[in-house]
């Protein structure tokens, strides 16, 4: 007589059916390795072909040049036989408990690394911080810590992924296991997971993994008719159009110049002293940027990097970075000062570039990120909706791990359309 399929008998046959299947091999075959110049690129490149950027070794390898000090790449080929069928990006990062901390209001003064510190030993008691700085976790993370989006597995063409996903989880295994030479890592996690490749990775809950939604990506469709951005403020609502130039003029006014960046490398340490202003202020800053970063990323990228530098008095005071990803202009790393009543302009200016750029390059889309919902929904872009997948090697602790990831950002992109002839969006 077939078991009640809530029974505890029936639920427990099937954690022990999960069990047997984490620890017996997929029947794929392997090659792992720590770099990415260690594979044999024309196997890479054939799995990769037509991609994401983000999964291609030209970025690879310029992350590889200048990575954050706290992260380490992995990768995997996977073989069915001697076909390749997939490339999976991993990275082990160690993180200090500080980085999962918030400080609790703005620093005053300029900004930048040294005040953040200051304003941490200021807004954390003295026995919160100590217990975060003792904290070193481990972590495999399949995907990319410094992109949003599917850049985990580069699954060949004509394969099925949902067959070859329990093979990107034993190539994870396999991975965490090596480390245990160097440290333990029991937290494992797959980002950035969106529609799209949920369905297929439904088989990782058969090894103990978990969804968990994050916030969206900001996504703008560019029209075919914009030719230039002049174009894109032609389609706006005359409410929109208005405070589109209403920044420009701002700018203006504050003695700001915005202007395309043709050498990073000039630029490189107070573009990065920039971007250091925004991160140390982000809720979760699981890795730093190192100086390094853009021009590496510049010199290897060409054509499919630009920067956007804001200067007020010959300073700089704003700066965003766009790779172009195929036929999508991702909004990548940006940094502003945030003096008052500037640097929410600078800000502003900065995102309605991407827009420009994106143009320029014939991009059919922006990728902006998961952040500033607000703003970028008045831009027009709407969500993209992403989920991590994560697992932590001991199962009793699963539960612990469910709490951790619902304190991952949610949000709700608010409802705007500020293009002509859309019904008014609720709350305008």
């Amino acid at each position: 007589m077939p078991r009640p399929p809530g029974s505890l008998r029936a639920r427990l046959a099937a954690a022990r059916a999960r069990h047997r299947e984490r620890h017996r091999p997929s029947g794929f075959g392997f090659a792992l390795a720590d770099s990415i110049d260690y594979l044999d690129a024309a196997t890479w490149d054939a799995v990769s072909a037509g991609q994401s950027l983000f999964l291609q070794r030209r970025y690879l390898g310029a992350l590889e040049r200048a990575c954050p000090d706290n992260l380490a790449p992995r990768y995997a080929l996977i073989f069915r036989g001697r076909q390749p069928v997939a490339g999976v990006v991993m990275q082990i990062v160690t993180v200090a408990g500080t980085r999962l901390m918030k400080p609790l209001a703005a620093a005053p003064g300029r900004g930048g690394l040294r005040s953040a510190r200051a304003l941490l030993s200021r807004t954390l008691s003295p026995v919160v911080r100590r217990a975060g700085e003792a904290v070193r976790e481990r972590v495999l993370v399949c995907g990319n810590l410094l992109s949003w989006g599917f850049h985990a597995v580069a699954f060949a063409r004509d394969e099925d992924p949902a067959a070859i996903w329990p093979a990107v989880a034993e190539a994870m295994y396999r991975v965490r296991r090596a480390e245990r030479l160097s440290g333990q890592s029991d937290f494992a996690l797959v980002k950035d997971l969106s529609v799209a490749e949920r369905d297929g990775a439904e088989a990782l809950r058969r090894f103990g993994y978990r969804p968990v939604e994050s916030d969206p990506n900001m996504v703008l469709e560019i029209q075919p008719e914009w030719r230039s951005y002049d174009d894109y403020l032609g389609s706006l609502n005359g409410k929109y159009r208005n405070a589109a130039r209403k920044i420009g003029k701002d700018l203006a006014a504050a003695g700001c110049v915005l202007g395309r960046l043709a050498d990073v490398g000039l630029e490189a340490k107070r573009a990065h002293a920039l971007y250091l202003n925004v991160v140390e202020n982000a809720p979760v800053r699981p890795v730093t940027l190192p100086v390094a970063f853009f021009p590496t990323l510049a010199e290897s990228l060409g054509d499919d990097f630009r920067a956007t530098l804001v200067r007020r008095e010959s300073q700089p005071v704003g700066f965003i970075s766009v790779l172009r990803d195929g036929d999508t202009a991702v909004a990548y790393y940006i940094g502003f000062e945030r003096t008052p009543g500037v640097g929410n302009t600078v800000y502003l200016a900065l995102l309605h570039s991407v827009i420009g750029d994106a143009i320029e390059m014939r991009c059919r889309r922006v990728s902006f990120g998961r952040t500033a919902l607000e703003p970028k929904a008045g831009l027009g872009a709407r969500p993209e909706r992403l989920w991590l997948w994560a697992r932590h090697r001991n199962p009793a602790l699963n539960v612990l791990i469910r709490n951790l990831m619902a304190a991952v950002p949610h949000g709700e992109a608010p409802d705007r359309n500020p293009f002509k002839n859309a019904p008014a969006p609720r709350g305008e």
